[in-house]
């Protein structure tokens, strides 16, 4: 039975880690393609502006400007994977009507491996955007993360329904075992590299948040 559920816990990290690599490619190629375009976008303004039509310039910057909300340009954090794993977490909650707020600073280089980083804030920010989804009402993200001394600490407060029970360990989610597998495998990593995790759900909102050494 324990190696039955290991099996199918480094089965659901594969395929996180293969979904989540996806999402960073994706959102590269689609600012790629933003950076490509970039001189025929000047050429056609400079036309507009050369044949006096500046109604039809103005238009076609509104234009642009519309489609550029839609694309963020990757995060800063001072980390590059993290940077590249919440640009397309963030992307994908704002495309679903979530309002995000994110503040975060974070080295390059820290004791957890660029997979390990991006299994656990990819999966507390799916658990997050889900839980989202399935609330009424305002649909929110609050994400901070920062080192503190040695240690990286995570804290975030997204939008839920009511007070959720917990069941062996861990909040039931509207997509069953793969979600839970893939939080578990979360607090796996954690500790094993010797830090804490913690969640919590009150009516309307739940919290996740860990610690664990990052830096030497």
């Amino acid at each position: 039975m324990l190696k039955r559920t290991w099996l199918k816990l480094m089965e659901y990290q594969t395929e996180q880690s293969e979904r989540h690599l996806k999402e960073v490619r994706s959102i590269h190629t689609e600012m790629r393609g933003y950076k490509h375009d970039f001189h025929h976008h000047l050429q056609v303004l400079s036309g507009y502006l050369e044949a006096g039509e500046l109604d039809r310039a103005r238009q076609y910057i509104r234009e642009l400007d519309e489609k550029l909300q839609n694309v963020d340009t990757l995060l800063k954090t001072g980390n590059v994977s993290l940077d590249a794993i919440l640009s397309a977490k963030i992307a994908q909650a704002k495309a679903d009507g979530i309002a995000v707020t994110v503040k975060v600073n974070v080295p390059d280089r820290l004791l957890l491996s660029d997979v390990e980083l991006s299994v656990i804030v990819g999966n507390l920010l799916d658990n997050a955007i889900e839980a989202c989804l399935a609330a009424g009402g305002e649909k929110f993200i609050r994400l901070f993360m920062n080192i503190k001394g040695n240690m990286l600490y995570f804290s975030m407060l997204n939008s839920s329904g009511g007070k959720l029970p917990r069941s062996g360990g861990l909040f039931p989610t509207r997509k069953g075992g793969a979600h839970g597998l893939g939080l578990r495998r979360a607090e796996a990593i954690i500790q094993k590299h010797g830090g804490w995790v913690k969640y919590n759900s009150e009516d309307g909102a739940f919290t996740s948040e860990f610690l664990v050494p990052a830096i030497r």
